[in-house]
């Protein structure tokens, strides 16, 4: 290939020559642009939260600084300029930037705290927020296609060089990805991939100037208004079906990865790969499309016809995310090693979106050959085709992910991605078949009637497949909401539909029943129940929460340790609501008055937890959206937000008694900005004096490495913090960490008196559900402190913002079970700390004995 491109070079100016060099600049500053866009994209996400409103305001700023680059650098830099001198200073811009972005970032998160609201306002603030740090380098951006294709004729011909050059630069692109993704982030921080990016962007700079000095710049003519040709008038039926190519693009993008995720687990490594293929394809359709451009007799039909092609690629994706790709027999916890599973995602990936990717990726060198005529100024040309394409995606991102989605579901987004595919297709096609006169360039224009004929016979055919391909789209099966990757090892047991819970009959069958499933803004969601009764609450594609004694045991313990050990609580925050029962074990506690209930997917608290009504109390039971409601004598709120943003924008007078967090598990990507240094600070800030502050910790689809890094982070918060194991047949299986501002005691006397009293019974009875028959019980899961495991902990790589290690630690060890040898290294440094619990001797004596019962092999003296 570089032989021909070499050969092909051959026959340009002197100035065009350098086509490798030059695309291996813009090899690099993809691969730059991409590092930045994950890096600013996870760095934002902590100012302005993770919620679905704060991603969609960031991509919608991200794609649109690049829309106006691309619009505004032809009208506002000469032409007179070199092109590759603009190029570089360009690059230099967005390197310089990109660096002052990581320092200024906390200036702004002050900023930001100090103005934000709730509502529209708060998505203003998210708005203002991100055009401060992302319209400045993603102007420059947006700005570097137009700018070098002044150095390209207008012709056919010459912009399918800059389609190679597109093409390179989505290579450098996937490059990117998979760098920051697999190595960058998961080895150093965001800092250290921001110096790299920086690094490029200067030797990309470096290289465009010294080039520009080899070579010369002829300054276009200047054409006089009589003798300029004139764009053609139907010419806005490709920008319109290229701004649909990139809307449908974004728009695939969004439903896909979220599909996907449910398929192959929702780590920080799929979404690379999914990006990383979605790239590739890209890259390769425009270099394809490039190739066809400059040889195409009638580049409008060759788009036309690679639109309509593209309908039968998104349907083929379709068909294997809901048909296919679940029921293959795959069980990922069969791999002795992480990289296994992730050559067999890969493969999953390239064979279910490339060829929908690729189509899209042919479509703009493809449309660039439509428009562009000799005389016209290349920038403008360029950078409006690119703009189009990108207003597309911005609408792409928005449009699916905040009402296509939550409002209809995916299989309904996916009918309408087919539907613009089409669309594009006939806008495109119809003016070069249709007898009517229309404005488009005279050789695009078929004359003959016999071929208009079969032009329009086609195309009527074409619609009739593609209402045939919108039909058969289907939903997709509930078993890959609630057990995703896992799917085909349940399947046997899940039966086909949704179904009330009445209708399901009471056997020994280990038949699984779904009563309901929905696709929200944020997380997919079911509700399912066995045979035997039990009910199980999905998200993510794994279960989250359940009426299975041993998920009880853990919830309850969530909720009562906290209360218990803080002596008076009255004003509690549960982070993640899931089936409520955690945040209902504090309506049975007399003092308390207030809990606050945090969650990022709305489904949940108003669909999902009142299915657990009867384990928890009806804790969100007619609770309205942000409105305080008292059930059983507390004051209730719910508030939809990202858990982290919630407490980030607190006033710092707020403060509770009770601050306790249960979101999903480590290795689902964004999970880990829960698990930070910083977030367990920010909400030690909010504790009152003696405040308990505790969450959850699954040993089970973890690695000791990840365990470690998030027992770690927390006891460097709370040096005084303690682990409360949730064991399962005398193995380990999860827990609670718990930490208390100020100095931690227990007074084994004072609980047990407490249990007694008549105000205490319904907390009593509630821990005596879960098989907690006495203060003994309870405090019989005591697993160590931070002062006995220093020594386990001297290695532990502690999760930071500015590094996240624990998503890339969990990410690769989610399909590894290793529970119980995590929790004996665990249990090796326990010993009983008689300075935590006090009482009488005989009461020491029963918790000691309780203790070795529970497997702790110290105890008595």
């Amino acid at each position: 290939m570089s032989q021909i491109y070499l050969d092909q070079a051959a026959e340009l100016p002197e100035s065009k020559k350098y086509f490798l060099l030059i695309l291996l600049l813009f090899f690099g500053s993809g691969c730059a642009a991409l590092i930045y866009e994950i890096v600013w994209l996870q760095l934002l996400s902590f100012v302005i939260g993770s919620s679905s409103i704060s991603l969609c305001v960031l991509l919608g700023t991200y794609m649109g600084g690049m829309c106006l680059g691309s619009m505004v650098l032809p009208r506002i830099v000469s032409a007179k300029r070199h092109p590759l001198r603009v190029y570089a200073f360009l690059e230099l811009g967005i390197g310089i930037i990109g660096v002052l972005i990581l320092y200024a970032l906390p200036y702004i998160n002050k900023f930001y705290i100090g103005y934000v609201g709730t509502g529209m306002t708060g998505i203003l603030m998210r708005g203002v927020v991100c055009a401060i740090c992302l319209l400045p380098p993603t102007l420059l951006m947006g700005a570097t296609l137009p700018a070098i294709a002044r150095w390209i004729e207008t012709t056919p011909r010459g912009v399918s060089w800059l389609g190679f050059f597109y093409g390179g630069n989505i290579m450098g692109a996937v490059f990117g990805c998979l760098l920051a993704g697999f190595y960058l982030l998961r080895i150093y921080d965001m800092a250290t991939a921001t110096y790299v990016a920086a690094v490029i962007n200067l030797t990309v700079a470096v290289a465009g100037a010294v080039l520009s000095f080899f070579t010369h710049h002829t300054e276009p003519e200047t054409v006089s208004p009589e003798t300029a040709i004139q764009t053609p008038m139907g010419n806005w039926s490709v920008y319109l079906a290229i701004a649909l190519s990139g809307l449908s693009a974004l728009g695939a993008e969004v439903v896909w990865t979220r599909l996907l995720s449910l398929t192959l687990g929702g780590t920080v490594y799929t979404f690379s790969i999914i990006l990383a293929v979605l790239l590739v394809g890209l890259g390769i359709g425009s270099n394809v499309g490039s190739f066809i451009s400059r040889y195409a007799g009638n580049p409008r039909m060759a788009l036309g016809l690679c639109q309509l092609l593209l309908a039968a690629a998104v349907a083929w994706t379709a068909y294997l995310i809901s048909s296919s790709l679940p029921y293959w027999p795959i069980d990922p916890s069969l791999a002795k090693n992480p990289w296994f599973n992730f050559q067999l995602d890969l493969l999953r990936c390239l064979w279910a979106i490339l060829p929908a990717a690729c189509l899209w990726g042919a479509s703009f060198p493809l449309a660039l050959a439509c428009v562009v005529l000799p005389g016209q100024e290349p920038g403008k040309v360029v950078g409006g085709v690119y703009a189009a394409n990108t207003a597309g995606a911005i609408f792409g991102s928005l449009g699916f992910s905040m009402l296509m989605i939550p409002l209809f579901g995916t299989q309904q987004a996916e009918r309408v991605l087919i539907a613009l595919a089409a669309v594009s297709s006939l806008v495109v096609l119809l003016p070069v078949f249709w007898p009517a006169r229309t404005e488009i360039i005279p050789s695009f224009k078929v004359n003959n009637p016999f071929l208009r004929f079969v032009g329009i016979s086609f195309l009527a055919i074409a619609v009739l497949l593609t209402s045939i391909m919108v039909g058969g789209v289907n939903k997709i099966p509930w078993g890959l909401i609630a057990y995703g990757r896992f799917m085909a090892t349940w399947d046997n047991q899940l039966v086909p539909g949704i179904v009330e819970p009445n209708e399901i009959p009471s056997s020994e069958s280990s038949d699984i029943y779904c009563i309901y499933a929905a696709e929200g803004m944020d997380v997919s969601v079911a509700v399912t129940q066995q045979t035997s009764g039990v009910k199980l609450f999905h998200g993510a594609g794994k279960v989250q929460a359940s009426t299975e004694p041993q998920d009880m045991r853990l919830q309850r313990m969530l909720g009562h340790l906290s209360a218990l050990l803080n002596k008076k609580p009255e004003s509690v925050l549960v982070v993640a609501c899931g089936a409520g029962v955690t945040a209902g074990s504090f309506l049975v506690h007399p003092d308390v008055k207030k809990i606050v209930i945090v969650d990022i997917e709305p489904l949940v608290p108003r669909e999902v937890t009142p299915q657990f009504s009867s384990v928890n109390y009806g804790i969100t039971d007619g609770v309205k959206d942000h409105n305080p409601r008292t059930v059983n004598g507390k004051e209730v709120q719910v508030v939809y937000d990202d858990g982290r943003h919630y407490i980030n924008t607190l006033p710092k007078d707020a403060k509770f008694d009770i601050i306790t967090s249960d979101p999903i598990d480590p290795w689902v990507k964004g999970n880990a900005a829960l698990n930070t240094y910083e977030y367990y600070q920010m909400c030690k800030e909010h504790l009152n004096p003696g405040g308990i502050m505790s969450l959850w910790m699954p040993f089970y689809e973890s690695n000791p490495d990840t365990v470690k890094s998030l027992i770690s982070t927390f006891f460097a918060v709370f040096p005084n913090g303690m682990i409360f194991s949730n064991d399962s047949n005398g193995s380990g299986y999860d827990a609670v960490l718990l930490g208390q501002n100020g100095t931690t005691q227990i007074n084994l006397n004072e609980l047990r008196q407490r249990l007694n009293r008549p105000d205490h019974a319904q907390a009593a009875q509630s821990l005596a559900e879960v098989n907690f028959n006495s203060v003994e019980d309870l405090l019989a899961t005591y697993a160590g402190r931070a002062a006995d495991m220093h020594q386990w902990m001297k290695d532990a790589q502690l999760n930071y913002d500015r590094n996240l290690r624990l998503q890339y630690l969990a990410g690769m060890w989610l399909n590894s079970y290793m529970e119980s040898m995590i929790f004996s290294e665990i249990l090796e440094y326990y010993k009983f700390p008689d300075d935590l619990f006090i009482g009488s001797d005989k009461t020491i004596r029963n918790l000691q004995m309780a203790l070795i019962k529970s497997g702790r092999k110290e105890g008595l003296d």
